[in-house]
């Protein structure tokens, strides 16, 4: 299995998945899934600037992605797979059964999101979409650095006022 790690974060690459996934996995490339960042030639240039050059970037849109796939998961080396949104990873996943598990690495806050955790905020349509891929059966924690504890997405969906989880 070349694709160590399926992660949701809307800030793609950062050092929390180039140092702090990539160096534990041993990382050797990113696909970086996006539709409108693979076709944009100065967001690729600005994300290539926080990769080291022993680590190899490629932009794919989802429908690329998913037609290069199975090169990603023959490669010899270790890789993670990025998404900007829950959205983009669900057609991944629906596309690709090879998709078990996804881990949410950040959501961030915008209009219409509740907070769920520090680093998790979701629309009631993302939480749909999370629940929807729960019953495919993908196993989805929260998690934004591999130090930290892998949050089953039943707490993060849980509605704090009821004391129950749901997912």
């Amino acid at each position: 299995m070349a694709i160590a790690l399926c992660r949701i974060d809307d800030r793609l690459i950062h050092g929390q998945v180039v140092v702090g996934w990539g160096q534990p996995l041993n990382i050797g490339f990113i696909v970086l899934v996006d539709d409108n960042v693979a076709t944009c030639d100065w967001e690729q240039d600005l994300y290539r600037m926080g990769v080291p050059p022993e680590m190899d970037i490629i932009f794919n849109d989802v429908a690329t992605a998913v037609r290069n796939h199975a090169a990603y998961v023959s490669d010899p080396r270790r890789g993670i797979l990025v998404t900007p949104d829950i959205a983009t990873m669900q057609r991944l996943a629906w596309a690709l059964p090879g998709i078990r598990e996804v881990n949410i690495g950040g959501i961030h806050h915008r209009a219409g999101r509740v907070q769920k955790l520090r680093y998790v905020f979701l629309a009631p349509e993302e939480e749909a979409q999370l629940r929807e891929l729960v019953s495919a059966g993908l196993r989805i924690t929260a998690q934004d650095v591999p130090a930290a504890r892998a949050v089953p997405v039943s707490e993060v969906l849980a509605d704090p006022s009821s004391g129950e989880k749901s997912a």
